[in-house]
């Protein structure tokens, strides 16, 4: 089986409630309905050739899952990335009134959940930063990078970060200059991108041409590349994305995903499916190639990225 460069985000399969304009409220929300599912689509995952898998504690019951999961099948090829930074406290309650998770870029923190992430080695390779921002003042703490550093020397990992935002691109610079004892600290970068926010472009390419691994998340915009009468503003790219899904007859899902693809070329971009048939889809974008054309069509529905994460952060967990 050939490794696919399409890599699963839990984010969806470990929490009974996502941000995601699409909605199944029939599904059973059920935290053992959704372990048995997240073993589904695990399964299928590794059995169709992805084995990107990333996860994080904030993910619910996400980084729980995985451990479990490839602890019963030590797939020797698996290769795993978590996060710390974020609490989960929802506590599966549906329609939870606040937020459901809370940042914490702490030393206290990282211990905790360094503690609990690392039963996922030997087939951890990936340890984030969930979501750097200036504001957190990650960064700049001293002792939360002597930590990490100190976790990259013992075990090996890439350290990483995610972002977040309107200025993912000056974070991500911010971050690369980072060092630690001279050695630069942070290894892989996991970051928003798709066809309404093509902001870092320019940046991640300069990431990747120092060899350092990038990471896509998010490339369905939480789902605002679907057609949706809530978003008429959008009607220009919808028309463009359900063309392209006509002409390679697949989904405007593989379109939105052959795209980062094709134009970035990252190290992986995370399907964020949350069943079987969403990952099958998903993964059709492997079967096809865009054109220069269609690249260069597909670069015109870019938004400002002040604009992209304004209407993003109005979006309801569901």
């Amino acid at each position: 089986m050939i490794k696919t460069q399409i890599g699963l985000g839990l984010a969806a399969i470990g929490r009974p409630e996502y941000i995601n304009i699409r909605t199944d409220n029939s599904i059973d929300k059920s935290e053992d309905a959704f372990k048995k599912n997240a073993f589904s689509v695990l399964n299928e995952a590794y059995k169709l050739g992805v084995r990107y898998f990333d996860t994080a504690p904030s993910y619910g019951k996400g980084e729980a899952f995985l451990q479990e999961w490839n602890d019963v099948n030590n797939h020797y090829d698996a290769v795993l990335g978590t996060k710390w930074g974020y609490t989960y406290v929802a506590n599966w309650k549906l329609g939870f009134d606040g937020k459901h998770e809370v940042k914490e870029h702490s030393t206290e923190k990282l211990e905790e959940q360094w503690d609990v992430s690392k039963q996922l080695l030997p087939r951890l390779k990936y340890y984030q930063v969930h979501s750097a921002t200036f504001e957190s003042g990650i960064l700049e703490n001293e002792a939360v990078l002597n930590q990490l550093y100190q976790i990259k020397k013992e075990t090996g990992l890439h350290i990483g970060i995610t972002t977040s935002g309107a200025n993912q691109k000056e974070v991500i610079k911010a971050a690369i200059e980072v060092k630690v004892n001279d050695d630069e600290l942070f290894d892989s970068f996991q970051v928003t991108y798709n066809v309404f926010d093509q902001s870092s472009f320019s940046i991640l390419g300069d990431v990747l041409k120092q060899g350092k691994c990038v990471i896509i998340k998010e490339a369905l915009a939480n789902g605002r590349i679907f057609r949706n009468e809530k978003f008429q503003q959008y009607n220009k790219v919808y028309n463009i994305l359900e063309a392209l899904s006509k002409k390679y007859e697949v989904g405007v899902d593989a379109i939105a995903l052959r795209f980062i693809m094709d134009n970035l070329q990252p190290t992986y971009v995370l399907s964020g499916a949350s069943n079987k048939t969403h990952l099958k889809q998903n993964l059709k974008a492997l079967n096809f190639n865009l054109t220069l054309e269609e690249l260069k069509l597909l670069k015109t529905l870019k938004q400002a990225p002040e604009s992209y994460w304004k209407e993003r952060s109005s979006l309801n967990w569901n």
